[in-house]
């Protein structure tokens, strides 16, 4: 632990509810002013984490983010604003929690977190709050924070639920003790393709920023060993004990995991959609949105293939377009004619990739996938068309 900094009037007065609270007092809050936490992510989570500990007199925040703000953040993203649209996240948070409290200092990584810089990040700070919203980002941090010998408090929100818990502490489990393998690829979708409640990530961050404050003040009980369950719809919060994994490849008694891997590899992602078999030369697995454009203007027809839900339909969809929801195609694929040409689409182009590797692997030999989905044809194409 850092030398403990003395607290200047100015904030005796600012944190006097915490100084009065007798497991607090003024040595929880020269350790929260000696501490350094590492945010990971400045978005739904992010925002409510990063508002607390400036709020509460963290004296270091760290954020990193590669991201820019876009008006679809604003719904749960509460560090930023309208006006911040199109700046990078970590340039909008950080004035905001200027703003909250200016003596506070605050560490910016506009970056994408990587196998690369993850360790040299989590070695700086004492404790990591994990706001990541991918499967390859939450087990970077996790392996990182083991192998840095730093706790992590890690949080998730999925549609209307929410979970939280503390990981990588010295004698505790890790994210992998619970989780040891990921999910299959495109079986869990992201919050652009399956929403999420605004005021979800505002509670499970809240909860977060808890947790970071009780590791470096050393007060109560952190959910070591436990994961917090919440669901919004049922106003419930269930607990689940778990124990550390002594087989666990990163934090067991004989571990077989020293670096850092490719995370992208292990959770079965690649850079770009692969194609599963061969495929005719002049169709290639992808197609641009302005292609697709010129050839409808052109007058080509492709079949049009909608694989988003139905309520993202009703809100955009290209004119023409068939709506056959991914979780439907696999029993209605025999509405499909193997010898069209399928440009198979969704809202970012992540769930079109997985039904257009599908469709190859079963005969669709001319599917291919609009790179960007829906929403890039209304940023690149037609302006007019709603976002969501």
């Amino acid at each position: 632990m850092h030398p403990l900094p003395d607290l200047m009037p100015g904030e005796l007065l600012r944190y006097a509810r915490h100084l009065v609270l007798p497991e607090f007092g003024l040595e929880g809050q020269r350790r929260l002013k000696a501490a350094r936490v590492l945010c990971v992510g400045a978005g739904g989570l992010g925002s409510p984490v990063a508002l607390y500990l400036a709020a509460a007199g963290v004296g270091t925040l760290g954020l990193v983010d590669f991201d820019v703000v876009d008006a679809s953040n604003l719904q749960r993203q509460i560090l930023h604003g309208t006006p911040d649209v199109g700046r990078p996240k970590v340039e909008s948070a950080r004035d905001r929690l200027f703003a909250v409290n200016p003596e506070v200092e605050v560490e910016t990584y506009h970056v994408r977190l990587s196998s690369a810089n993850a360790l040299d990040l989590v070695t700086a700070y004492d404790v990591i709050v994990d706001g990541a919203d991918n499967f390859p980002t939450r087990y970077l941090v996790n392996d990182a924070c083991v192998l840095a010998g730093k706790p992590n408090a890690y949080g998730a929100i999925f549609r209307f639920e929410g979970q939280a818990s503390v990981f990588a502490t010295k004698d505790g489990p890790c994210y992998r003790c619970l989780f040891p393998e990921p999910p299959p690829p495109g079986e869990v979708p992201s919050c652009a393709e399956a929403g999420v409640l605004g005021v979800l990530p505002g509670l499970i961050g809240t909860i977060q920023a808890t947790e970071a404050i009780k590791l470096v003040t050393g007060i109560g009980e952190p959910l070591i060993g436990r994961l917090i369950v919440y669901d919004a719809l049922r106003m419930s919060f269930d607990e689940l004990k778990f124990r550390k994994d002594p087989n666990c490849p990163v934090c067991g008694t004989a571990p077989t995991m020293r670096t850092l891997i490719d995370y992208d590899a292990f959770c079965g992602l690649a850079p770009q959609a692969q194609e599963p078999e061969p495929v005719p030369a002049d169709l290639d697995f992808n197609i641009a949105v302005d292609d697709l454009k010129a050839r409808l203007d052109r007058g080509d027809r492709p079949f049009l293939l909608d694989v988003r839900e139905p309520f993202e339909y009703q809100i955009a969809a290209l004119a023409g377009a068939v709506l056959i929801p991914m979780g439907e195609l696999a029993r209605r694929q025999q509405e499909l004619d193997p010898d069209d040409e399928i440009v198979v689409y969704c809202h970012h182009g992540i769930r079109s990739a997985n039904v257009t590797s599908f469709l190859r692997h079963h005969g669709f030999a001319r599917a291919c996938n609009l790179q960007g989905g829906i929403d890039r044809w209304a940023t690149q194409v037609d302006p007019s068309m709603a976002r969501y």
